[in-house]
């Protein structure tokens, strides 16, 4: 079967989940004999698309959202390098690849997304990908065109134990004092080894901060008793609140037991240098693909620990949830720790368990499968130029509705910086 013609446009190229998926997706589509390329404004990322051996196709980073420009060249790459595959990541680029295919036989559009609620502006027959069962199933009711499920994937030969944490431990001052039990140089028992905690995250106001913030309260309380560290690794426009309440902490703990390292281009050592993980989305699966414990963190204080019993629900509504308040998540969050602490025999067993179902479930190789069949699938989907055009006015109406929408709310000081994952616990209620 010939090879695809694909260009990749990640929503994004600073380190996050969604753009993360796109570009490590991106390399293993290619590894199955396609030709894949990826489009994007110069960040952080692009040094990993090189990585892969993938070519990086600049555009502007200073631009509108959607971008009738990079609309434009989009549709000269497709007639340029005959692309049979142009996929969005999120709906700007979704809007803008929906607008290069537009009448161009043998080009198909695809949009996926990742956020936790699809906007409902993206044209209804575009092939559509998400990320959790859930909603797959409640966008499909909706949508004309096929709606797939790819889970968010993780590359498990890269994402592994055994990654070396060393150089990771010193840069950060995370040396221990040994294993419990210990001697120390005075004949003396060595203090018990500290269980750390890692949490690799965006720190955006949105699904994130509120988990953030409980997790370093607790963590600072539980420092005075157990030998507990939290090492948070990423930035973002919440960093300035995170750094506040981490100096409040670790004066409460009287001891360093909050560390902010700031963004790592590769945090595979935060996450090979924990002994469990606290996160969501992207971030949980890669803690699973180096065999750590995880617990899943979520809104209005939402926390539950990984196990077969718990992991039915994860794989219906994503690696989130929503809580009952967030005062009860803190004293759920430490009791959870409490259990984990010092008990090597439920870490190791939840951590060889996490790490067989990255390794069964979650593998990218895997998501390329799906992913090729998708295009391939999208190619076969007879293109009405018609109803095509009826679609793009309802969503440039729908799209402008929208701006208007969100201009009011800035206006007032209610705009969210991500709208649609801030919409997530809205329809995760009512889902």
């Amino acid at each position: 079967m010939a090879g695809l013609r694909v260009v990749v446009y990640p929503h994004a190229m600073t380190v996050g989940g969604s753009q993360l998926n796109a570009i490590e997706l991106a390399a293993a589509v290619r590894d199955l004999g396609h030709e894949v390329a990826v489009l994007g404004e110069p960040g952080p990322l692009v040094e990993q698309v090189q990585a892969l051996g993938l070519e990086h196709l600049p555009i502007p980073r200073d631009r509108q959202r959607p971008s009738l420009p990079v609309a434009a060249r989009l549709r000269r790459l497709i007639q340029l390098r005959r692309l049979d595959i142009v996929h969005g990541y999120e709906w700007p680029p979704g809007l803008e690849v929906a607008a290069a295919a537009f009448a161009r036989p043998g080009t198909a559009a695809v949009c996926t997304v990742m956020s936790m609620a699809v906007a409902p502006f993206l044209p209804a027959s575009m092939p559509l990908v998400v990320g959790t069962q859930e909603l797959c199933d409640r966008t499909a009711e909706g949508r004309s065109g096929p709606v797939y499920l790819i889970e968010p994937p993780v590359d498990v030969v890269r994402n592994a134990p055994g990654h070396p944490v060393a150089a990771f431990r010193e840069r950060f001052g995370l040396l221990d004092s040994g294993a419990p039990g210990e001697a120390d140089a005075s004949g003396g028992v060595a203090p018990p080894r500290v269980f750390d905690l890692v949490m690799v995250c965006r720190l955006v106001p949105e699904l994130k901060l509120e988990g953030i913030l409980t997790a370093i309260d607790v963590v600072g309380a539980l420092a005075r008793q157990r030998p507990v560290r939290l090492t948070i690794v990423g930035d973002g426009p919440a960093a300035d609140a995170v750094r506040e309440r981490a100096a409040a902490a670790n004066t409460v703990a009287g001891q360093r037991a909050v560390v902010l390292t700031g963004q790592l281009d590769d945090p595979r050592p935060a996450y090979a240098a924990a002994d469990a993980v606290l996160g969501m989305g992207g971030s949980a699966l890669r803690g699973l693909a180096f065999g750590r414990p995880l617990v899943v963190q979520g809104e209005h204080g939402f926390w539950e620990l990984l196990t077969p019993q718990s992991c039915e629900t994860f794989l219906r509504q994503g690696w989130y949830g929503v809580g009952d308040g967030e005062r009860a998540g803190a004293d759920r969050l430490r009791g959870i720790l409490d259990r984990l602490i010092g008990d090597e025999g439920l870490c190791r067993t939840l951590g060889e368990y996490g790490r067989r179902l990255a390794v069964e479930r979650f593998s990218l190789q895997r998501a390329a499968a799906v992913q090729e069949d998708i295009y391939r699938r999208a190619l076969g989907q007879p293109a009405h130029v018609v109803t095509s055009a009826a679609e793009g006015a309802r969503a440039a109406i729908s799209l402008a509705g929208y701006k208007m929408h969100r201009r009011y709310q800035r206006l007032r000081g209610l705009a969210a910086r991500d709208d649609f994952n801030a919409k997530a616990k809205v329809q995760t209620s009512a889902g």
